[in-house]
């Protein structure tokens, strides 16, 4: 794909997006080889209580066990890594083997189901698209009732910068809230981050450096969208993330850790109604609200 063809993509994909129905203010986003539909079909099988809320060429929007996400049909330009992940929290051993039997058809084991020192049930799978799931049992209490956590691992270059990364994101969200975090207490790893867990924009996260040296890292395959109420936050995100990391086109840019972000307006849809705007888009990299209603 092309730069042009692919700043068209975004373009497309930023007036397909329907903000309005979508509950979440951080919204994971994957990138899909055209078959973004298949694959949340698929997950509203595997996960209880999931559906699809919009379905359009170019994006899929989703509900997955009440956490928006959202899909993006861009062809294989990018390919997903374990370094975001996602855990669903479920209270029962039968729950996880019910959703773990779908996963297997055509996913990869990356940790079998078992007892582990932090949960008396759970396995890490790639399912058949590529996205990691991480199936846990524990208490929904524990995860401010929200059933799946977006999880960042730090690995390969970014390997043992968890710790300067949760102090950038407390930085950078106003309203960060720390939930704690473990480290680990021995081997080559000792003193990084074993698994934090906080709260931003009402949103739980997780983040780790891996427990093992590995040969990924973050890409754009998985972004997370920050989506922002006026040019005021727009411009405060842009500006933070991008102060150390890296502009892209249509509203993408990645901090200094490589994890990539999308700083979008509420009701972006709405303000592309004008073909014009859509024009206007293509040539921004930060979103500028003004220029979109002026185009």
């Amino acid at each position: 794909m092309s730069i042009i063809e692919e700043i068209i993509l975004l373009t497309q994909y930023k007036n397909a997006i329907n903000h309005k129905v979508m509950s979440n203010k951080i919204i994971p986003s994957l990138w899909f080889d055209m078959n973004a539909k298949e694959a949340f079909d698929f997950y509203t099988d595997v996960f209880p209580n999931s559906s699809i809320i919009k379905d359009s060429p170019i994006v899929v929007e989703a509900n997955i066990m009440g956490l928006d996400f959202i899909g993006i049909n861009g062809g294989p330009i990018f390919k997903p890594t374990p370094a975001i992940s996602f855990m669903p929290v479920f209270e029962s051993n039968e729950e996880i083997d019910k959703a773990w039997k779908k996963l297997l058809n055509g996913g990869q084991i990356l940790m079998p189901l078992d007892k582990y020192p932090f949960s008396d049930y759970y396995g890490w799978i790639a399912d058949k698209y590529g996205y990691n799931w991480q199936l846990y049992k524990g208490n929904l209490s524990d995860v401010n009732n929200q059933a799946i956590i977006p999880t960042l691992m730090f690995c390969e270059l970014q390997q043992g910068k968890c710790k300067e990364a949760l102090k950038f994101y407390e930085e950078l969200f106003p309203d960060f809230i720390s939930q704690g975090s473990l480290e680990y207490q021995d081997g080559p790893m000792k003193g990084q981050i074993m698994h934090a867990q906080f709260i931003v924009k009402g949103v739980t996260l997780a983040a780790m450096d891996s427990g093992v040296p590995q040969p990924f890292s973050f890409n754009e395959a998985t972004s997370l969208t920050i989506i922002c109420k006026d040019q005021e936050e727009i411009d405060y995100y842009w500006n933070k993330i991008t102060e150390k990391g890296e502009e892209s086109m249509c509203g993408w840019c990645k901090d200094y850790f490589g994890v990539s972000w999308q700083i979008v307006p509420e009701h972006i849809s709405r303000l592309l109604k004008n073909p014009n705007a859509n024009k206007s888009l293509m040539n921004m990299k930060k979103i500028v609200i003004s220029e979109l209603l002026t185009a």
